[in-house]
């Protein structure tokens, strides 16, 4: 048992007056201006109080790893990125010639006027293998050291995408428990520091045994959804670990999360399963054929696990939702960025969740309009889903976008950045929709887990650069500061 914590002074934002909240033993026991006297008390002085934050699809292995590689985000062109790689390789900070492989992160190749080949690569890095992998995960490019340093067959040039990828980017994820470990806590941190308390962790390896392993070796600083992905369904249903389970060591902040299948790629790459094509003639593919998808969901639901499918193009959705309606089940749509509007009345009738990630909107746009023309009046369609009555869930998909719910509110609030118009500004959604769709509760009340963040500013009153840089004082998780610092 905790000594209670007795935060005076705080505001609800929207609020006029303040009010006093008591935290014990990890939950909310009282708000108003008679919560309690006893326990230690914190003055916040006006400060506003919102209810922890989540980002509901994270990466978080490949955002603390990717963290540390080289940017390549900024190439404009495959040219333009082999000469980041060829100044990285020669430049002041040069990695030793035994550094294998050396790799780059975050290219989109989708509005590229030249096409990525091994040849580009080699001149670029003779001496060295070269991976670089694209900011949606989907695909990777390999110079010829690397594709012999990975076993990729000879007649493969250029990029690979989606389960060709997939095999390297795990081999890429072969580093020291300790090593990654670290990087993970440091990123765990940082997303703290932002007011997260907790995150979806979709990562393709059997994670609920990671977290276990951080959780022994001190990880406290968010809680964790750990999702499985079909190579470790039948190890899941083994361990008789259902949706919301805690996960033994995971010291009552790990839980057992959904299970995740991906049956499309991503719009970037041109693999998002489409109903129309694309200007190269192609729709993209299912990775998973409706039978098999049937069947899988099926296991998963049978062993108490919550389906989380990723569809990204308007086919997709609608397979995924074709195999909800015959499942008879609610779960998740990770991503939807591409919803026929037949459809979207859907996710409400079936009770899918639509877990989206508004910074993709803003990454894609120029992309979209080009591969998604004359569609993208239902692209990335969080205003149209609310209104459809469906539930929201937003993230960062990080590494994709950075793990900062505030930059997911505030573009989904205004739809722009970086000084651009508007895009699409029919879909965007008020700012308590999107801090509603950013934490797992939506209101401080007597009952709810003691997960806040303190605020120097009232979020509903922010202009949409005020929501991306909002200042965090304190970031508390079960009662206890995980970030930041309370007034003395």
């Amino acid at each position: 048992m905790t000594e209670p914590l007795l935060l005076t002074g705080a505001r609800l934002p929207g609020a006029a007056e303040p009010v006093d909240v008591l935290l014990t033993d990890g939950l909310i026991s009282a708000v108003g201006s008679g919560a309690g006297t006893r326990g230690r008390r914190v003055d916040l002085a006006g400060r506003w109080i919102v209810p922890g934050l989540w980002d509901e699809h994270v990466h978080l292995t490949q955002w603390a790893m990717t963290r540390r590689r080289l940017d390549v985000s900024p190439a404009s062109s495959a040219a333009h990125a082999a000469d980041l790689v060829r100044a990285h390789l020669t430049g002041p900070h040069a990695p030793a010639a035994d550094e294998h492989p050396v790799v780059g992160y975050g290219f989109r190749d989708g509005l590229w006027p030249d096409a990525p080949s091994r040849a580009l690569l080699d001149a670029a890095g003779p001496d060295h293998a070269v991976v670089l992998v694209s900011a949606d995960l989907h695909c990777v490019w390999p110079n010829s050291a690397a594709a012999r340093l990975f076993g990729v067959l000879d007649g493969q040039d250029g990029l690979l995408v989606e389960d060709d990828a997939f095999l390297i980017t795990r081999r890429l994820d072969e580093v020291p428990d300790t090593v990654v470990d670290g990087w993970v806590a440091d990123a765990a941190e940082a997303a703290a520091a932002r007011g997260v308390v907790g995150v979806v962790d979709l990562e393709m390896a059997w994670n609920p045994g990671v977290w276990a392993r951080r959780v022994a070796a001190g990880h406290r600083a968010l809680r964790v959804d750990t999702g499985v992905y079909t190579r470790h369904l039948d190890r899941a249903l083994d361990s008789g670990l259902r949706t919301g389970d805690p996960v033994p060591g995971g010291g009552g902040l790990v839980r057992m999360g959904p299970f995740k299948i991906l049956i499309d790629g991503s719009l970037n790459t041109r693999t998002a399963c489409c109903r129309q094509p694309y200007p190269d003639g192609t729709s993209g593919f299912l990775t998973v054929e409706p039978a098999d998808l049937l069947d899988l969901l099926r296991r998963a639901v049978g062993g108490g696990l919550t389906p989380a499918v990723h569809a990204i193009g308007d086919e997709a959705a609608r397979i995924a939702l074709d195999t909800f309606a015959q499942l008879g089940v609610g779960g998740r749509m990770e991503h939807a960025q591409l919803v026929a509007p037949e459809d979207l009345a859907r996710f409400a009738e079936l009770g899918i969740t639509a877990s989206i990630q508004p910074e993709h909107a803003m990454d894609d746009r120029d992309v979209a309009d080009r591969h998604w023309a004359g569609r993208t009046a239902w692209a990335f369609p969080a205003r149209s889903l609310l209104d459809a009555g469906a539930r929201l869930a937003l993230g960062s998909d990080a590494p994709v976008s950075p793990l900062d719910p505030w930059l997911g509110v505030a573009t989904a609030v205004t739809r722009s950045r970086d000084g651009r118009d508007p895009w699409h500004p029919e879909q965007a959604i008020s700012v308590a929709d999107a801090l509603a769709a950013s934490t797992r509760h939506g209101r401080i009340a007597p009952g709810e887990p003691a997960d806040l963040v303190v605020l120097e500013r009232d979020p509903l009153a922010s202009s949409g650069d005020e929501l991306r840089t909002m200042p965090v004082s304190a970031t508390v998780l079960a009662g206890r500061v995980t970030a930041g610092a309370l007034p003395d």
